[in-house]
């Protein structure tokens, strides 16, 4: 279960509890401030708008729990000094143009458990300071290339739990900086060349629980810094050995089971390939299943061992031999043929010479 941000402020050890502000400003009437630390704890207040009086100097807001349903545009005007705000587990549908715009020194935001359908195109806007960003469990349903433009110090994006089935090719060119990026349990076909050409810098990549049935063969080429690759879990029939190999890393970990594999020769030998690179390391390898064919079904390929190789070799020497010897009989037959056709034309001239 993903710890949200309220859970992460509960156990944060209790501060004095001041009845005014930060400031020498009013705390909100229904939230309580501590002044040692810059905090605002709004959780599980029954809140259904921003607190209109939040202490300028407030340097984390918490309004987990609540029943927010819009970020107006307004809501957080003046508060310059806050760098978490924690807004999950409300029912937020919409953020307004220009509703986060004042918070240029903020850190760290998460909107993760909401109902979040699409990101206005200045969603980024004037928030070059962010560094972690959560957006998983909403009901997202397409990145575009504008939504995260503006993201550069951006190192933890989690859009996990999302409906996300498209992303525009330029969706995360500007997070150069991207650290982890999530996007486990979405509706996704295809890891597509060009997706990551920025993420230099990319540690850990996960895509389990999605419906990806091609991994394109540029795709984890620019991720010279990936450690962990994660697709459990997808629609993955093979996996090309050169796909895998463009990972010029110092150490990668595959997460690659409970996908749909089609156990043959080609997948045993790119497997062994891939096991058999220093910097490559399948961690499960011993519980990839195969799905297909029917008489492998539900065999762990791991115990197929070089089976798969030497059953298609056997076949293969099967259909040599059976070609050779269809060929070997065409030939005696055609020689056949000609030596009758001979031996008959050598009789009609017998046959001529005697009259």
């Amino acid at each position: 279960m993903p710890v949200s941000g309220c859970t992460m402020f509960r156990v944060m050890p209790l501060l004095p509890l001041l009845n005014t502000g930060l400031g020498f400003q009013l705390c909100p009437s229904r939230c309580l401030c501590y002044e040692s630390s810059d905090l605002v704890d709004c959780r599980s207040r029954g809140l259904v708008r921003v607190p209109p009086s939040v202490p300028h100097g407030t340097w984390l807001l918490d309004l987990c729990g609540n029943k927010l349903t819009e970020v107006h545009t307004r809501s957080f005007v003046g508060l310059w000094s806050l760098r978490i705000l924690l807004m999950s587990n409300n029912s937020i549908q919409s953020l307004q143009p220009q509703s986060l715009a004042s918070l240029q020194f903020l850190e760290r935001l998460d909107l993760s458990f909401n109902q979040l359908r699409w990101l206005p195109q200045d969603f980024s806007q004037s928030l070059s300071s962010l560094q972690e960003l959560q957006l998983d469990h909403n009901l997202l349903l397409h990145l575009d290339s504008f939504s995260l433009g503006d993201f550069q110090n951006l190192k933890k994006l989690d859009l996990s739990h999302n409906r996300i089935r498209t992303m525009d090719v330029g969706a995360f060119s500007s997070l150069s900086r991207l650290s982890l990026l999530n996007l486990e349990g979405n509706r996704l076909n295809v890891l597509t060349d060009g997706l990551l050409s920025r993420q230099q810098s990319l540690e850990v990549l996960l895509l389990s629980h999605n419906n990806i049935s091609l991994i394109e063969t540029e795709a984890l080429a620019p991720l010279r810094s990936l450690t962990l690759l994660g697709v459990r879990g997808n629609q993955l029939e093979h996996i090309r050995f050169k796909t895998i190999l463009k990972l010029q890393t110092t150490t990668t970990h595959l997460q690659m089971s409970f996908n749909r594999w089609t156990c043959d020769c080609e997948l045993q030998r790119n497997f062994a390939k891939i096991r058999h690179v220093r910097h490559l390391h399948v961690d499960d390898y011993k519980d990839i299943i195969c799905h297909a064919p029917a008489q492998q079904a539900g065999s762990f390929l791991a115990s197929l061992d070089s089976q798969l190789c030497i059953a298609e070799t056997a076949s293969m020497l099967v259909i040599t031999i059976t070609v050779m010897l269809a060929v070997i009989g065409t030939l005696v037959k055609a020689e056949y043929n000609r030596k009758k056709n001979m031996q008959t034309v050598s009789e009609e001239d017998s046959e001529r010479q005697e009259r």
